[in-house]
């Protein structure tokens, strides 16, 4: 049986162990959770009912606005900058603006919403479900204020478990050799998949192949590109209301 036979035959049994409140996504979706865990229609179906009952009570309304966020937002910290040469949204995190939230709960909801909207900003005539983004962590000039090791856990664990295959490739830029500690400390929550991802930029020529890689026409001028910045506030995008 080839791939396309195998994914076919492992959506159906999923969605029988799910029932019918997988009748209105897409196996796209489903392939996701699929992915995330091997392939296994039964651990796939637990993670989805888990995910699903997640995201109706935590995420009721089907999104968060800016003004439920308005706190983090205002530190200027996420750029949100378009799509990528091969149709990836562009996350960028500036850490040095960033301090520890002291209402955990806007945080999370903070977390949702840049995802989301992150989400959303690739669905342009594309097979929803499917989208995946790729991030540029910056740690240029940060201090000791600005480390979070709360906030970096809960971010990872909300892509895994809430946003299975959504990270299709994390870019850490700047790391100064005090965050080292703090990074084996973090790293210790991410699944095998997880870490796979991510990539530690320590050269010039790393970052060249990072900007070749994501296309210069998105990347801000600061960090090699032509592209101005573009704060997540600001950034246009079809309507929110995603669940998938």
């Amino acid at each position: 049986m080839d791939g396309s036979g195998t994914n076919e035959s492992a959506i159906t049994q999923m969605r029988k162990s799910v029932g019918c409140s997988t009748e209105k996504y897409g196996d796209p979706t489903l392939l996701r959770f699929l992915v995330a865990r091997s392939m296994n229609p039964e651990k796939a179906a637990k993670m989805f009912v888990q995910w699903h009952k997640w995201r109706s009570t935590f995420v009721p309304n089907g999104f968060f606005p800016d003004c439920e966020v308005q706190d983090e937002l205002d530190s200027r910290k996420i750029l949100l900058q378009g799509l990528s040469k091969d149709g990836h949204p562009l996350l960028i995190v500036k850490v040095r603006n960033h301090t520890p939230s002291k209402d955990q709960l806007q945080f999370k909801r903070f977390v949702v919403h840049l995802l989301d909207k992150t989400i959303a900003s690739a669905i342009k005539g594309r097979e929803i479900g499917n989208e995946k983004l790729i991030a540029i962590l910056d740690l240029h000039q940060i201090t000791y204020k600005n480390v979070d090791v709360r906030g970096l856990i809960t971010g990872f664990q909300f892509l895994q478990a809430y946003y299975p295959e959504r990270l299709g490739k994390l870019f850490v830029l700047n790391m100064p050799r005090f965050f080292v500690s703090v990074w084996k400390m973090v790293s210790r929550f991410l699944e095998k998949a997880t870490l796979e991802k991510i990539v530690i930029l320590t050269s010039e020529e790393e970052r060249k192949g990072m900007l070749r890689e994501i296309g210069g026409e998105v990347v801000p001028e600061e960090y090699g590109g032509q592209a101005k910045i573009v704060l997540l506030q600001d950034a246009v995008m079809p309507p929110l209301g995603l669940e998938a």
